[in-house]
C-alpha cells in the first residue's frame, strides 16, 4: 500500500515531461545488437523482420490483419483512401486532436466536419448524429489521451447510416472497451508508433488494423505504390512502408509492451487517488480500461499552475491548447469560436503531466505533491 502524501514541502526533485533516452539505456545493448542484425542482413526494406512485427501487432489488437506504415497520418489516409473516401465527401471528427486526425481527410480530398466531444474528451455520439449529412461516409473516432471512445454507440450510429468507422488509435494502443482491444472495435484502425507514444519506435512509424481481406490488400498496395508485383501497379498509390529496422527495433521491445503498459495505467492509478479530490481528474469508466498516454487535469489559472509546476521541477505540457476548429488551416471550413463549447471550455482548462513507465515511484509522489501544494497555493479547482 502506498504509503500517504505529505502536504510538507520535500527537496525539489525534476521531473521531465518526457524521457526518452531512459527507455533507450534499458535496452541499449539489445537495440544495438539489432542494428548489427538489420545492417549485416542486406535487407532494409519490407522481409521478415517487418511481417515479424506486423503479427505481433495485431496479437496486441485481437486483430486479424495488421500493416505496418511510415508513419500514423498515413494510416488514417491508407485507411479513407481504402474505402474510395475523397472529395465531395465528408468526414466526423474531433476538434479537440492533434492536427493530424483532420488533417488527413484533407488530405485525401474531403470535407471536415467536426462534432464536439463529451466529458471523457471524446466524441459525443449524440453530437456526432447531428453533424451527418447526405454527404458523410465516415467517422473518425479518436481514442483521445489513451481513453477508448464510445464505440458501441458510435458503431450504432455508423451502422445505420451506412458510414465507415476509423478509430484513431495513435495514443490508445493496449487499451480496452468493454473486453475488446482498442484495434478491434471498428471497419479500421491507425496507430502511431512516433517516439511520443506509449509505444514508439525510434522515428515516425505507424499502423493499420481490419479484420476486413480485401480492405487489408487493398491497404497493402496502396502503401507500396499501388503496385501489384514488381512491375505492374493497379492503381496510383503512395511510398508509406515501415523500414526494416524500425520494425526489428519495434521485435525487440515488443515483450516489454504489457509492462509498460500497466506500468501507464499504475502511474495514472496513483495520481488519480493522489488527485481526485484536488484537481479535475479524468474520467475512469467501468467499461474501459484506458492505457492514459497522457494524463490530463482540468485547473483555473493554468499558466500560473503550470509555471508554479515547472519551478518545483515538474515540467507539464498542454494537449492542446486551441481546437482545430479555431486554427488558421481550418478558416475554410467555416467555423466559429462557440461552435463547440465543450472543446473550447476543456482546451482552456487542460494540461497534462508527466507519464512513462520510466518514471520512478518517488517521481510520482513528488508529482503528487506539487499538484496538491500549487492548488492549495492557487486554489485553482
Amino acid at each position: 500500500m502506498n504509503a500517504p502524501i505529505s502536504h510538507n514541502s520535500t527537496k525539489k526533485m525534476n521531473v521531465p515531461f518526457v524521457n526518452l533516452a531512459a527507455q533507450f539505456a534499458e535496452l541499449e545493448d539489445q537495440l544495438v545488437d539489432v542494428f548489427k542484425q538489420i545492417g549485416r542482413s542486406g535487407m532494409y526494406v519490407f522481409g521478415q523482420p517487418v511481417e515479424q512485427f506486423e503479427q505481433g501487432l495485431a496479437e496486441i489488437c485481437q486483430s486479424k490483419y495488421a500493416l505496418s506504415v511510415a508513419n500514423g497520418t498515413d494510416a488514417i489516409v491508407l485507411a479513407l483512401q481504402a474505402y474510395g473516401i475523397g472529395r465531395g465527401d465528408e468526414v466526423i471528427t474531433a476538434p479537440n486532436s492533434f492536427i493530424a486526425s483532420a488533417g488527413a481527410i484533407n488530405e485525401v480530398g474531403a470535407t471536415i466536419r467536426f462534432a464536439d466531444v463529451g466529458t471523457d474528451y471524446n466524441l459525443d455520439p449524440a453530437e456526432v448524429e447531428k453533424a451527418i449529412t447526405e454527404k458523410t461516409k465516415a467517422i473518425i473516432a479518436v481514442h483521445l489521451t489513451g481513453n477508448p471512445a464510445k464505440m458501441d454507440e458510435l458503431n450504432q450510429i455508423a451502422h445505420a447510416h451506412n458510414l465507415i468507422l476509423i478509430e484513431d488509435a495513435a495514443q490508445a494502443i493496449g487499451a480496452e472497451y468493454k473486453g475488446r482491444k482498442v484495434g478491434s472495435l471498428g471497419h479500421v484502425a491507425c496507430f502511431s508508433l512516433h517516439p511520443l507514444k506509449n509505444f514508439h519506435l525510434m522515428g515516425d512509424a505507424g499502423f493499420v488494423t481490419t479484420q476486413d481481406q480485401v480492405v487489408f490488400e487493398k491497404m497493402k498496395m496502396l502503401r507500396n505504390h499501388g503496385l501489384k508485383n514488381r512491375d505492374e501497379a493497379g492503381f496510383w498509390g503512395q511510398n508509406s512502408r515501415c523500414d526494416a529496422l524500425q520494425a526489428a527495433i519495434g521485435n525487440a521491445k515488443l515483450p516489454y509492451f504489457s509492462k509498460w503498459t500497466e506500468r501507464f495505467q499504475a502511474i495514472a492509478h496513483r495520481y488519480h487517488e493522489g488527485l481526485k479530490s484536488i484537481v479535475i481528474c479524468p474520467e475512469i469508466s467501468a467499461d474501459s480500461q484506458a492505457v492514459f498516454h497522457n494524463f490530463v487535469i482540468q485547473v483555473s489559472h493554468r499558466s500560473a499552475f503550470m509555471q508554479a509546476l515547472l519551478e518545483r521541477g515538474v515540467e507539464s505540457k498542454i494537449h492542446y491548447p486551441i481546437p482545430l476548429h479555431l486554427m488558421q488551416a481550418a478558416q475554410s471550413l467555416g467555423y466559429q469560436k462557440g461552435d463547440f463549447p465543450i472543446t473550447e471550455n476543456q482546451s482552456e482548462r487542460i494540461m497534462s503531466l508527466p507519464i512513462y513507465p520510466e518514471l520512478t515511484d518517488e517521481q510520482v509522489k513528488y508529482v503528487i505533491q506539487s499538484v496538491i501544494q500549487v492548488a492549495e497555493q492557487l486554489n485553482a479547482k
